[in-house]
């Protein structure tokens, strides 16, 4: 996969500074272990990796024993102590940076310990444009508002979206924000702070990687989960003139094109659910249903990307796919490599991790007609480390 365009420079906050007891136990959870080591640790590693000149984390008090042993061997962080709310955690931090050394800053929550790279680098670009950005992710399932127990109404989902962390600012802003702030100060986040102060926010694609890690089963060992799961895909549609015909993420020129609710990729599409059904996660129609209009012509690339982070989600990396393309036209070898490319590029993969071969079926059957088009594809998950 290509690496992003190298940011300008930025600073981070992470948010350390709640008991964090729903887990269970004594030790407040950004102490605990996930995924053999501390909680607290995972999302500062990223954030230095990821190119923060420094990492503020905010820590209970009487919690530097714990974080400094959390954190051992690592630089460019500094602790501060925290308040009693998140958002007086958040501000306590960006008061201690208030030097003039910043200009751009992150605020992370503890309890995300995943954090991929290019979300990072699609917030830190749109401070280029706007005040604020923040992570989120569509809502995919019907909402009810209830009052009582009983639902009363409907909200519309497509106005709606979850949001996650970390968000980014321009240092000044948010620290203005939060010093103008005359609520109570249990603001949800502090996107919501910078808006108060008329601040503009702006969204990005978020990362189903990014799950708050909340309850004592997040804890789990992995290690009873089977090192490997494999699942498999398969789809068919039709070609009809006046279509576009896009395959593996590739537009290919043709007299014809697949047909569908979305762009009809059926590449994509198997690959989609073979992710899907590695992890037991269901089909794709149950996660983009062809009856919702707002799949109406959509590339099949966010399809395939949205599996692939609930499969990081649920602790698992794609290993290697195996894509078999089953037509008489076009011709798939000259297009291979494109494909090949695109396929990579959309599950975090290197190249020689994916296979994409063509058969046809000798003029026997809706494909030997050339009907339609159909695709298998078998994907292999092992678990991450």
């Amino acid at each position: 996969m290509t690496a992003p365009n190298a940011l300008p420079p930025f600073a981070a906050i992470v948010v350390a500074a709640g008991k964090g007891l729903r887990v269970g136990g004594d030790t407040p959870k950004q102490f605990r272990d996930w995924r053999g080591k501390p909680l607290i640790r995972h999302s500062v590693e990223a954030l230095l990796d990821q190119g923060a000149i420094e990492v503020v984390i905010a820590i209970p008090a009487g919690a530097e024993e714990a974080a400094e042993a959390a954190l051992a061997g690592l630089e460019l962080y500094r602790l501060v102590i925290g308040g009693e709310t998140r958002q007086d955690s958040a501000r306590k931090a960006l008061e201690s940076m208030d030097d003039g050394s910043y200009t751009r800053v992150l605020i992370h929550d503890a309890a995300r310990p995943d954090l991929p790279q290019q979300v990072t680098h699609r917030l830190v670009d749109m401070l280029d444009v706007y005040e604020g950005a923040i992570p989120v992710l569509p809502v995919v399932d019907s909402l009810a508002v209830v009052s009582n127990g009983v639902m009363t109404g409907k909200a519309e989902r497509e106005a709606l979206r979850r949001v996650q962390t970390p968000q980014a600012f321009r240092f000044d802003a948010i620290l203005a924000a939060h010093r103008a702030w005359a609520g109570p100060t249990d603001a949800g986040d502090d996107a919501q702070v910078l808006m108060a102060s008329s601040g503009s926010v702006a969204l990005v694609d978020g990362d189903e990687r990014l799950k708050k890690i909340t309850f004592a089963e997040d804890f789990a060992p992995t290690m009873t989960a089977p090192l490997f799961r494999v699942g498999q895909g398969y789809d068919v549609h039709r070609l009809e003139p006046g279509e576009e015909l896009w395959l593996g993420g590739v537009l290919i020129p043709h007299d014809k094109g697949l047909s569908g609710h979305s762009d009809a990729d059926v590449a994509l599409h198997a690959l989609t659910d073979a992710v899907l059904g590695a992890v037991g996660e269901g089909d794709i129609g149950t996660h983009f249903p062809p009856s919702d209009p707002q799949w109406r012509g959509a590339r099949s690339g966010q399809f395939l990307a949205h599996a692939v982070s609930l499969a990081r989600a649920a602790g698992y990396a794609v290993a290697n796919v195996d894509l078999t393309l089953i037509c008489e036209a076009p011709k798939i070898g000259p297009y291979r490599p494109a494909m090949r490319a695109e396929v990579a590029r959309l599950m975090g993969l290197d190249e020689t991790a994916v296979s994409i071969k063509a058969t046809t079926t000798e003029k026997l059957g809706f494909t030997g007609r050339g009907e339609g088009i159909a695709a298998q594809a078998i994907v292999c998950v092992t678990l991450a480390s």
